[in-house]
């Protein structure tokens, strides 16, 4: 009998029947309140009527249009549509399947269009599991060990990561500015580097926060020395963090933005962005796959945009976002256990620390677990995995989050008895 790879570690014993809403619902009919919605996937929640209608008439119609081969209806509209919501300038897109697929063809453009071979990432950061994207992932080395050499040609630079460090953000900011300047001069020459890839909030690395002063800080770099700026919107983008691109918090224009997850509402659909100008500058040919631009993922992303947009769901995240980490450092206040809360929108993170300041993996373990019994579900995330994340669906309601403290907080006192 054929089984599942053990080497899949399952964050939860549930085994789902359904979905509905911010609502999961297993085998024994037990309603599960999912705070992961599947690592930042269904945006507009568990089988949103107007996504699921979209996919159905859809699925009636033409499953799959292989784009280099034919062109479909919804691969143009949703471009069209795209074009309403994307970063200024930003006007060529390029469809895969997934956030890996994304960070490598921006790699790829990035190379190309430059003619340079180096790029920098930034510690913390989480770009994907294929090879090239894994040798961009500085999260964990879960996500790289065992399978080098790696690609060449990747530096990393420090992010602002003020907990981690003991510091204040602006002595944080200014430590990975000077740094990203000494790495200039010491290992990857400005003139031989490509492009700078950055989260706008460390999704696996920790759920931290950059800043404007850092982010304009890489702009001017990369205007200066003719480097790309690549924003990793995977995670961040579409409503996510209270704005519709968590790049909009900090006043930051990317020359390249790479978009999965909340786009499609579940359905597998990844991208690029950037301009006619610069896609132009890559390789005939360079572009391409089987499976990029499904029609079934395209008609559920249209209907995902019109769900975020006629339902004001990125106000809501920025709403509930606020109501959510304000109860999870009300709940922190109580718990020495927990260093610091922190977020952006719909993006929460609780570390958990020992007395003496270091990591607490096994309290955040613990927490994950128990909550996950309690009908809460969360992941945990982070270099140490000692941070309990919050991802609920973008439609997550006023109450539902006042249910998912409670019960936090209740979790959180019965294990660290606080």
């Amino acid at each position: 009998m054929a089984q599942l790879s053990p080497l899949l570690k399952q964050a939860t014993p549930v085994v789902v029947d359904h979905g509905e809403g911010v609502y999961l619902y297993d085998v024994e009919g037990k309603r599960h309140l999912d705070f992961t919605a599947g690592i930042g996937v269904t945006s507009t929640g568990h089988c949103h009527p107007r996504v699921v209608r979209a996919a159905q008439e859809q699925i009636g119609k033409l499953v799959h249009g292989q784009y280099t081969t034919v062109m479909h209806q919804p691969l143009l509209e949703l471009t069209e549509r795209l074009g309403g919501v994307l970063p200024s300038g930003l006007d060529s897109l390029f469809y895969a399947n997934s956030g890996s697929e994304a960070v490598e063809a921006a790699l790829r453009l990035s190379r190309q269009a430059t003619k340079r071979p180096n790029v920098i990432v930034f510690q913390g950061g989480f770009h994907g599991r294929t090879v090239a994207a894994a040798s961009m992932t500085t999260s964990g080395t879960r996500f790289s060990a065992g399978i080098g050499p790696l690609m060449a040609g990747v530096h990393v630079a420090p992010f602002p990561y003020a907990y981690h460090y003991g510091w204040d953000e602006r002595t944080a900011t200014k430590f990975a500015l000077r740094e990203l300047d000494y790495l200039f001069q010491t290992v990857c020459a400005p003139s031989e580097t490509a492009a700078f890839f950055v989260e706008p909030v460390l999704g696996e690395g920790g759920y931290v926060p950059a800043n404007t002063e850092f982010l304009a800080g890489l702009r001017e770099r990369a205007d200066r020395h003719g480097i790309l700026l690549v924003v990793d919107e995977i995670q961040t983008g579409f409503g996510r963090t209270g704005k519709f691109w968590g790049h909009d918090h900090f006043d930051v224009s990317p020359d390249i933005v790479l978009i999965a997850k909340g786009l499609a509402s579940g359905f597998p659909l990844s991208g690029i962005a950037a301009s006619q100008e610069l896609m132009a500058k890559a390789f005939p040919g360079s572009q391409g796959g089987t499976y990029g631009g499904n029609a079934v993922s395209c008609a559920a992303a249209i209907a995902t945009l019109e769900v975020i947009q006629q339902e004001n769901l990125v106000e809501n995240a920025a709403e509930r976002g606020r109501q959510l980490i304000e109860g999870a450092r009300v709940i922190a206040d109580k718990t020495p256990s927990i260093g610091e809360v922190r977020g952006l929108g719909l993006l929460v993170g609780s570390e958990f620390t020992t007395a003496d300041g270091e990591p607490d993996t096994a309290t955040a373990a613990a927490a994950q677990q128990t909550a996950s019994k309690n009908g809460l579900l969360l992941l945990t995330c982070g270099p140490y995995m000692n941070v309990v994340r919050m991802v609920p669906p973008l439609i997550v309601t006023a109450e539902q989050v006042d249910d998912a403290l409670r019960i936090w907080g209740e979790v959180v006192a019965s294990v660290t008895g606080s």
